[in-house]
């Protein structure tokens, strides 16, 4: 028997809004979240049995990276066909069952589209190579040799080396910005944007509530292919050759927008859609604004200011807030402390003996955040970054930059849902280690804990949905003293005012700074100090 939806209690003006107007997100990555039939890699139905945890954390929305049909060069993110389910994670079916689950339990589904390259291995790419003239010819990014051979331009792979391929059959190059695998899709080609839109609209009509857009800012080039810049000198070490030069040319086109117009036109067809781009590079921020300012664009974008900072300051905070105004015209923000493709946060922003209380001030921060916030899965468990050793590594970017890798498959690492061998992941080995310390961190433990974290994710969520202040209300004053940060937010008449040491020493408080009913007090924290990672949110 499937569950009812949970009834609403949020207060009349938050649940007013858009669904996804501040709303909580929950991204699983699919290999890592549940195995439901012993093979070692998790799958969908895995997930659609394990989405009451998800639902019990009082998350909006669950969002799946890809699990289309792909060689898993790239590990989804190399797609061989956008309409059809990878046989390792499951069937169309199956897709469709976890619909109906999460929305019984009251989740939105949102599903990752990636748009600037597909496989080498997709039909359309096995046309458009065949010839310079066939009906797909100009599907992908082509170009001629330079007269010695060399490729049209310097444009550097974000996985190392260049980002050309000879293809002996048209006797041309390719356009790959990831692998040599991913060839580069002509998104200023209009035929090509029509099937990516026929891409979404099935995904639609099956019932998925929005999109997570993979590196849009990738979509389109420099069609005249003109050289890079290279990047102005630095002190910080540069481990692959991209981060040598100036992106200027090989991503970032201002037609982009443009293109992001015909998503929105689509997208408004179907109630209540949801999109997000993924816009990393640097510049990210101009971007971001871009592809969500006005009406007529995406709901929101998230770039990666907390991703890969290796330290979490209040100055970083209240930049990353600073960017967003609560104006007409500006875009909705999304946040996200940890993902798929970052080191685990704990593992860059403190040491291992302060993990616990760091998480605890983690969460109430990013409940606290103006915008939409992701949760990856295992951080309401307070997962760290697993060691993976070279020879069970799966991740290309980390075995090419061994051992200077972001180590992406350290992160991504199975949920441990048991204190138990497998962790309860599944029957088999899983495809990746567990680490024996996310192993003691499994779900069943936390669950018989009350004081643990995964209970306390809980509250702070809602806490979050409680509050109208806290779910979209504007940031009204921003401080960062030292390790010191004081947040002010507002809505709908209520003012919250939230204090955050993120730091190791005891910062002083006084009375008229906490006057107010107290909402949350975290590791320690009172109306006069701040323990180490100690926070406190008052309503005023």
């Amino acid at each position: 028997m499937i569950a009812e939806a949970a009834l609403d209690t949020r207060p009349e003006t938050v649940a007013a809004l858009p669904w996804w107007k501040g709303a909580t997100i929950y991204q699983i990555y699919p290999r890592s979240f549940m195995d439901s039939n012993g093979d070692g890699i998790g799958d969908l139905p895995g997930i659609t049995a394990r989405l009451d945890h998800v639902a019990s954390l009082g998350v909006d929305a669950i969002w799946i990276s890809p699990f289309f049909r792909s060689p898993m060069k790239d590990f989804g993110y190399d797609v061989s066909d956008y309409r059809d389910v990878d046989p390792i994670f499951g069937t169309l079916a199956d897709f469709d069952a976890l619909v109906a689950r999460a929305h019984a339990l009251g989740l939105k589904v949102l599903i990752d589209q990636v748009y600037s390259h597909s496989s080498d291995e997709h039909e359309w790419f096995a046309e458009s190579r065949a010839s310079r003239d066939n009906r797909k010819a100009d599907w992908y990014v082509w170009a001629d040799a330079k007269p010695d051979g060399s490729p049209p331009s310097n444009w550097q792979s974000v996985f190392g080396g260049p980002a050309w391929t000879w293809d002996a059959r048209r006797g041309q190059y390719y356009l790959h910005n990831f692998l040599s695998s991913q060839p580069q899709l002509n998104m200023h080609n209009p035929q090509v944007q029509d099937a990516a839109l026929g891409v979404m609209r099935f995904w639609l009509e099956r019932g998925v509530d929005g999109f997570r857009i993979d590196a849009l800012n990738f979509a389109m080039h420099d069609p005249e292919l003109k050289d890079n810049p290279p990047a102005p000198a630095t002190n910080k070490q540069r481990t692959r050759p991209f981060d040598f030069q100036l992106k200027v040319n090989n991503q970032s086109h201002p037609d982009i927008p443009k293109f992001i117009e015909r998503i929105r036109a689509l997208t408004d067809e179907f109630d209540a859609v949801f999109t997000v781009a993924e816009v990393g590079g640097d510049d990210a921020d101009v971007e971001m604004k871009a592809f969500t300012q006005g009406d007529a664009h995406l709901n929101s974008a998230y770039g990666f200011d907390f991703l890969y900072a290796e330290k979490l300051t209040p100055g970083l905070v209240c930049g990353a807030l600073a960017q967003w105004p609560d104006a007409d015209g500006v875009g909705w923000p999304s946040w996200a402390f940890e993902n798929h493709d970052a080191p685990r946060a704990l593992g860059r922003w403190c040491a291992p003996d302060e993990r616990d209380a760091f998480a605890r001030m983690k969460v109430l921060l990013l409940a606290c955040l103006r915008g939409n916030i992701i949760l990856y899965q295992g951080e309401e468990l307070g997962l760290t970054q697993v060691d993976i050793p070279f020879e069970q590594l799966h991740d290309p970017e980390a075995i090419a930059n061994w051992p200077l890798t972001l180590s992406r498959d350290g992160a991504r690492t199975p949920m441990p849902w048991e204190h138990s061998a497998c962790g309860g992941f599944g029957s088999a080995e899983p495809w990746l280690p567990l680490g024996e310390e996310n192993r003691a961190r499994a779900v069943a433990l936390q669950e018989r804990d009350e004081g643990s974290l995964l209970n306390h994710t809980r509250a702070m969520l809602a806490l979050r949905n409680a509050h109208p202040a806290l779910h979209h209300g504007a940031v009204t004053r921003c401080d960062a003293a030292g390790d010191l940060l004081v947040m002010e937010r507002h809505a709908d008449g209520e003012s919250v005012r939230i204090f955050a040491n993120l730091g190791r020493g005891e910062q002083p408080l006084s009375p008229a700074q906490t006057a107010g009913t107290q909402l949350a007090a975290v590791n320690g924290a009172n109306s006069s100090a701040l323990p180490p990672f100690a926070a406190l949110v008052v309503k005023l």
